[in-house]
C-alpha cells in the first residue's frame, strides 16, 4: 500500500486533503507546514507550502495522483509514491476499508 507525497500552497492544501478523503481516494491525509526553496524557471524561489503525506491502496494511487493534478494549482505538482514494505496489519485493514469503494 502507498503513501503518497504531496507539496501544495499551504492556501490550497486544506481543500486537495479533503477532497481526497471525502472522494475515498485515501483513507487520511496528514498535513505538514514546510519552507521549500527549489529552482524553477533558471531562478531559486522560496515558498511557504504543506506537505501532504495521503495514505491509499494501490487500486486507488491512479485516481488520487489524477484527482491531485486537477486540483493543483502548479504547472508541475509534487506528487510521489512510496510503497511500504511493511506496515502494522490493523492499520493495513483500516486503510483499505477507508479507501474502499463505499
Amino acid at each position: 500500500m502507498p503513501t503518497v507525497y504531496i507539496t501544495a500552497p499551504r492556501d490550497v492544501a486544506p481543500e486537495i486533503a479533503r477532497t481526497l478523503v471525502e472522494e475515498r481516494l485515501a483513507a487520511c491525509v496528514n498535513r505538514l507546514a514546510c519552507d521549500s526553496v527549489y529552482r524553477w524557471d533558471g531562478e531559486v524561489l522560496t515558498d511557504e507550502e504543506a506537505v501532504l503525506l495521503a495514505k491509499t491502496t494501490d487500486e486507488r494511487y491512479a485516481a488520487l495522483r489524477d484527482r491531485v493534478v486537477d486540483l493543483h494549482p502548479s504547472e508541475v505538482p509534487c506528487i510521489e509514491r512510496f510503497d511500504e514494505s511493511d506496515i502494522l496489519d490493523a492499520f493495513g485493514n483500516w486503510r483499505a476499508e477507508s479507501v474502499g469503494e463505499g
